[in-house]
C-alpha cells in the first residue's frame, strides 16, 4: 500500500526550501506527501497572510505535478492546529494506511513539547527530514521514546500502518519564510526563492508587500 505522508507548517508564504524536501521525502518514501497549513499554530506567532491567500499560493506552487497535494483540513477546524487530531482524523479515513508525519530534525529534537507527544507514534511512523550525515541530540526522554522504533528501510514502514522513525537524508535550501516576508516588506523581489508561477500573479504577495 502505498505510503500517505503529511508535512505541515504555516507556509506563510509556502517556498522552494519547503518544497524541495517535501519532494525529496516523496522520492525517498515512494509516496504521496500532503502539505498541510496550519490553521492557529500553537507554538508560534499568527501567519501574515489569511489562511485563504496561504491556500491561493500554495495552490500555485503545486501546479503541474501530482506527487505533492494540499490538504486543508487544520484551516478548516477550529482552535489550534494540533498534529495529533490531524492524525486522527486521517487514520479514522484512511484505515490501516501507513502515514507518516514528515518533520525536520530540528523540530524533532523538540518533540516531547507537543501536544500528546506520545500518541504520535500510535497514529503514524515519523520520518525526520535530516542534511546527510549531520546528528541532532534528543532529550533522554525522547530518545528513550524512539530507542526501539527505528528502522533504516521504507519498507518497515510499508509493513505497518504506524510506530516507526526512520530517518530521510535530504538537501536542505536555507530559504527562510521570515527573510521572503522581509524582502517583500521592503519592496525587493525574492524570485529565486519562491515557486515561479507566483510572480504571474501580484496579488499572491501581496499580504507581505507594505
Amino acid at each position: 500500500m502505498k505510503l500517505l505522508a503529511i508535512f505541515g507548517g504555516t507556509f506563510d508564504p509556502v517556498h522552494l526550501g519547503h518544497l524541495s524536501v517535501a519532494w525529496e521525502a516523496a522520492e525517498l518514501l515512494d509516496a504521496e506527501v500532503r502539505l498541510l497549513p496550519a490553521g492557529m499554530p500553537p507554538h508560534r506567532d499568527a501567519p501574515v497572510a489569511s489562511a485563504a491567500q496561504r491556500v491561493a499560493i500554495l495552490r500555485v506552487a503545486l501546479r503541474g505535478q501530482s506527487r505533492l497535494t494540499l490538504d486543508t483540513r487544520e484551516l478548516d477546524r477550529a482552535g489550534p492546529s494540533f498534529t495529533i487530531d490531524t492524525l486522527h482524523e486521517l487514520r479514522a479515513e484512511q484505515g490501516e494506511r501507513p502515514l507518516v508525519l514528515l518533520i525536520g530534525a530540528d523540530a524533532f529534537a523538540n518533540l516531547a513539547t507537543w501536544h500528546r507527544w506520545r500518541e504520535l507514534f500510535q497514529a503514524a511512523h515519523i520520518g525526520v527530514l535530516s542534511r546527510p550525515g549531520a546528528c541532532v541530540a534528543l532529550p533522554d526522554e525522547l530518545e528513550r521514546e524512539v530507542a526501539g522504533r527505528r528502522v533504516a528501510d521504507t519498507a518497515s514502514l510499508r509493513a505497518l500502518p504506524s510506530g516507526k522513525v526512520i530517518e530521510l537524508a535530504v538537501t536542505p535550501l536555507e530559504i527562510s519564510a521570515t527573510r521572503i516576508r522581509e524582502l517583500l516588506a521592503a519592496g525587493r523581489d525574492p524570485r529565486y526563492l519562491l515557486p515561479g508561477g507566483l510572480f504571474d500573479d501580484p496579488g499572491l504577495l501581496a499580504p507581505y508587500r507594505h
